[in-house]
């Protein structure tokens, strides 16, 4: 592997972790199955606003967690919707580096979610 393909991979590697370690990011990724606001992931973890602002930046960023669009919010402000963009996520140590394996979420499973939920 190249020396700049492994920094990436490194770099990326770091990202998730990070993502990963911070305090109710696995609340977010777990309460994010459905489309939320983070004034509803905020609600629902029982967390400050700031802080799953903060959460959320991390995971997006570590590409864990998407923005799916904007909605109103109650006040009439368009706001951000987020929904993780995996199911499963495996982290292997016993190389060089950590190797993650991951199960993505599908479209198909994001209707039929959407569905349940109405």
């Amino acid at each position: 592997m190249s020396q700049s393909r492994t920094e990436q991979t490194e770099s990326k590697s770091t990202t998730i972790l990070s993502a990963l370690g911070s305090k109710y990011s696995a609340e977010i990724l777990c309460a994010a199955g459905t489309p939320k606001s983070a004034q509803a992931l905020s609600n629902d973890i029982e967390i400050p606003i700031a802080t799953c602002y903060r959460r959320i930046q991390d995971l997006v960023d570590a590409g864990l967690l998407t923005c799916e669009g904007r909605q109103l919010s109650e006040e009439g402000r368009r706001t951000n919707i987020y929904r993780r963009t995996l199911d499963e996520i495996e982290v292997d140590f016993s190389d060089d580096h950590p190797q993650f394996s991951r199960k993505r979420r599908t479209e198909a499973k994001n209707r039929i979610q959407d569905q349940l939920e109405d």
